[in-house]
């Protein structure tokens, strides 16, 4: 199989520059420039970028087919303990032009939906369906998952502006497992990880980010955050297919 045949890519596989798209491997570039930048305010994803831990993926404008495939590759990963800590990230192709905040936005949660709709795995019936109930979550192949945006619209959250492509972090939330915002292990490195944010957008921590059962937060507000400190309004833009 070749490397573009392939659904789900490594580090090496960037190498293969007759392969891929022009794009992908310009955006690649810039991401990895990026988050090994040794001032980067996320340790994980600088570690993770350095050792050839993180998976990727990556959709072309018209044609999204690839994603569910490569998404369950990479939940398959997780049946080895020694991937509990990988994440992965999917290019999607940019725009011809850059969009707004709001373009990007409304893309990510179409993507989502979409993986929704060809997904094949009922949901558990105690997991909430609807994203207002605090303990609703994006699932996935049965797996919850923390699904994040990053796009070139972000001007002073510049922690989460990854080059000229949407960039979209997926990680199962078994990788967070003891380092849960209630755990002391989680709420320490949360925090250091959170000053450096601070530090490199030079805004205070956004509203709408807290931890995972905070019955006083929304998770999906949390997935694509703003670029500002005023709390996301409205409605979630994810439907379930049981209440579409």
């Amino acid at each position: 199989m070749t490397v573009k045949q392939r659904k789900l890519l490594t580090k090496k596989d960037f190498s293969s520059q007759d392969e891929l798209p022009a794009w992908l491997l310009r955006e690649y570039q810039t991401f990895h420039d990026t988050v090994t930048d040794k001032t980067f305010p996320c340790y994980f994803g600088m570690a993770g970028e350095l050792g050839g831990e993180l998976r990727y993926a990556y959709i072309e404008r018209e044609d999204w087919s690839n994603l569910p495939e490569a998404l369950s590759e990479f939940l398959e990963l997780f049946q080895n303990p020694k991937h509990k800590r990988h994440g992965l990230f999917v290019f999607v192709e940019p725009f011809p032009e850059e969009g707004t905040l709001e373009d990007y936005r409304k893309e990510f949660w179409d993507i989502l939906q979409y993986l929704h709709e060809q997904d094949t795995v009922e949901w558990p019936e105690d997991a909430p369906k609807d994203p207002e109930h605090h303990l609703w979550d994006f699932r996935f192949g049965g797996e919850p998952i923390f699904a994040f945006g990053n796009a070139p619209a972000y001007k002073q959250r510049k922690t989460r502006d990854l080059g000229n492509a949407m960039v979209i972090g997926f990680q199962p939330r078994k990788i967070f497992k003891g380092l849960e915002g209630t755990e002391p292990g989680g709420i320490n490195s949360r925090e250091k990880v959170r000053e450096r944010v601070e530090k490199w957008d030079q805004l205070p921590k956004h509203p709408d980010i807290s931890h995972f059962g905070d019955p006083e937060h929304n998770e999906w507000k949390q997935f694509f955050i703003g670029d500002d400190v005023v709390p996301i309004a409205g409605k979630c833009p994810f439907t379930h297919k049981d209440m579409a």
